[in-house]
């Protein structure tokens, strides 16, 4: 990392953390009183709410919605398709939750009454509250692409929310003969986990390498650039047969950006045909992440603005348009925080603090915020960027710290890129067991 030591970077990372818990063990303390938060969605950014609250005070009554029994991490689910890692690896549950005394509903939540301060389930149960939490994750923009759609997608799929989708997409790789090709379709910004389908093509590419070694994978992309640029474009130079000079010759690796005609207008399922720019472009497998938008629920409760997205007080992450109701996680607008499990995991300690703060009366605290993320390239190459943001109370927003910034270096180290792998597993094993457990 470039001028901002791991070490320094990490002592942030606690800094930021214990923000939150050292106002919370004790000076939120509210004995008694009863309060009742509601949180929608057990992803990542509820989850860790959902916990710190119930750290922070005791007292406070958390409910945690969630339909489904399990969660699926997508961050690291791209070695599932690789075959690094098994699909329960990245598999977690909510029974750490309930011993922090978090009452976990398995139920789809319907609608959201701000004026009443109730939450409705498909189950037909309401829940009041004093405050309730969203965090919906991302939903999908089907119309984008002429011919993909959800239903589509069962068979295409995006595997950009990670569990059978992610078992599919593995399944069809496997089955797909050597010398076969894969077209991935990366979606346009912003949307979850930046470097995501960049580390994808690493994964399969990896795959290929050393199981389908005549296979090729095609990149339609509608942007110029994407999240760690020149580290990937070198990473897939040095493993993958792939020429940054000249992305679009034949290899392993072909990136048709926006500039050669990468962006998508149509999909054929019957023939896994892609229309781009540059013309139709047929896969034996076909992996099309579309634009995203805010989760369903956030659309249903109001909470979203023309651009899809949930906007947000960057101090307590309440809602801009509704009161008493917080948003957190990928469908909040927290720029210039990325979209990503990090972010989401530190907006939620953030939000959980400032939550206590508010039902005891008081004034949120100031907040200071940290995301760092991993990317994979091959055993052994891994690489990172991390920042440190806090909040500008004279401009009301988010702000990166200036210094706090590092990147992985450029030039290629194989101690440094092994270490950088070791601390993925390290950082993954960290956060999922600071959410879950």
């Amino acid at each position: 990392m470039n001028d901002f030591t791991r070490r320094k970077f990490l002592k942030a990372g606690v800094a930021v953390t214990a923000a939150g818990a050292t106002l919370s063990y004790g000076s939120f303390a509210i004995g008694g009183s009863n309060k009742k938060v509601v949180i929608v969605g057990g992803g990542i950014g509820g989850a860790t709410a959902a916990k710190y609250i119930r750290m922070m005070d005791s007292s406070v009554d958390v409910t945690l919605i969630e339909a489904n029994k399990s969660y699926y991490t997508c961050f690291l689910s791209n070695e599932v398709l690789s075959g690094e890692r098994t699909l329960d690896s990245i598999k977690f549950g909510y029974s750490g939750l309930a011993k922090h005394g978090v009452k976990v509903v398995n139920d789809v939540v319907t609608g959201i009454d701000a004026d009443k301060r109730m939450v409705k389930t498909a189950g037909g149960d309401s829940f009041s509250y004093d405050r309730c939490i969203v965090a919906p994750g991302v939903d999908f923009k089907w119309e984008a692409i002429d011919g993909y759609d959800a239903k589509i997608a069962e068979n295409t799929p995006h595997a950009w929310k990670a569990g059978t989708q992610t078992a599919t997409l593995r399944k069809q790789l496997k089955a797909m003969k050597d010398g076969g090709t894969f077209v991935m379709v990366p979606p346009t910004n912003p949307f979850r986990c930046p470097p995501g389908p960049y580390e994808r093509v690493a994964q399969i590419a990896h795959y290929f390498k050393h199981n389908k070694p005549k296979s090729s994978i095609i990149i339609l992309d509608p942007k110029k650039k994407f999240s760690k640029f020149g580290l990937f474009n070198a990473g897939w130079a040095r493993h993958y047969g792939y020429d940054p000079k000249n992305p679009t010759a034949a290899g392993m690796i072909k990136w048709v950006n926006s500039e050669a005609g990468g962006i998508v207008d149509s999909y054929d399922a019957a023939t896994k045909t892609v229309s781009a720019d540059a013309g139709n472009f047929k896969g034996d497998v076909v992996n099309i992440i579309p634009p995203q938008k805010a989760g369903k629920i956030a659309f249903i409760a109001g909470l979203t603005n023309d651009k899809g997205w949930c906007p947000i007080n960057g101090k307590t992450f309440e809602s801009t348009i509704h009161k008493n109701i917080h948003v957190v996680g990928d469908s909040c607008v927290a720029a210039p925080m990325p979209k990503s499990g990090y972010a989401a995991n530190s907006e939620a300690k953030v939000c959980a603090a400032a939550v206590v703060a508010l039902l005891q009366g008081g004034s949120a605290p100031t907040p200071a915020y940290v995301n760092t993320c991993y990317s994979i390239i091959a055993p052994g190459d891994a690489i990172s960027v991390a920042m440190v943001y806090s909040y500008d109370e004279s401009a009301g927003k988010i702000i990166k710290v200036k210094g706090s910034g590092g990147l992985t270096p450029g030039k290629f180290d194989a101690v440094l890129r092994e270490r950088e792998h070791q601390y993925t597993y390290s950082w993954f094993n960290n956060i999922t067991s600071d959410t879950f457990n």
